[in-house]
């Protein structure tokens, strides 16, 4: 069987013609736009029902992508896991996404006011007193709407990241 080619769905917000992004946006009709973001660096159950979850608020999945580097400046030294172009082809190869948008900064600010989403969703992680102002302010001026998905209890890139590395130890320490 061969396989699909996912990298058309992939944009970077550095590199992208802002007049073609707004005139595909401006032709999306009534469609209802849903917006989330991360850093998903490990993919993991909770991360696909959060965009499950997301893909079902709308007509279109737009996910952004924190970058390499702003993801060292959330998370530290030794992250990302894998790059940020193989975290987009692995979130561009799920059905439930229709276009992943890269962007080098820390907050998704900018992701948020090119996206324009009718709703925007974070995962259970946040609450809406801790949501970053800014990305609020983005979606509000666009009259969208924000929710919250509830955290899958035991996933998290974070937890899954410790358990490799003390299955590696295990393996690799002498008896």
């Amino acid at each position: 069987m061969a396989m699909r080619e996912t990298t058309w769905k992939i944009q970077s917000l550095a590199t992208t013609d802002l007049g073609v992004w707004k005139h595909w946006r401006s032709g999306l009709g009534g469609k209802r736009v849903v917006a989330t973001n991360g850093c998903f660096d490990l993919l993991h159950v909770g991360h696909v029902k959060l965009l499950e979850f997301a893909r079902s608020r709308g007509d279109l999945l737009i996910v952004g992508l924190n970058s390499d580097s702003s993801v060292r400046q959330l998370k530290g030294e030794g992250h990302p896991i894998n790059t940020a172009m193989d975290r987009a082809v692995v979130l561009a190869a799920l059905e439930a996404v229709d276009v992943v948008v890269i962007f080098d900064t820390v907050r998704a600010t900018g992701f948020l006011e090119l996206a324009k989403p009718h709703v925007w969703i974070k995962g259970g992680d946040y609450t809406m007193a801790t949501l970053d102002p800014n990305e609020v302010v983005a979606v509000k001026l666009c009259k969208g709407q924000i929710e919250l998905f509830p955290a899958v209890a035991g996933y998290s890139t974070t937890w899954l990241a410790q358990q490799a590395a003390q299955q590696v130890t295990r393996a690799y320490t002498p008896a």
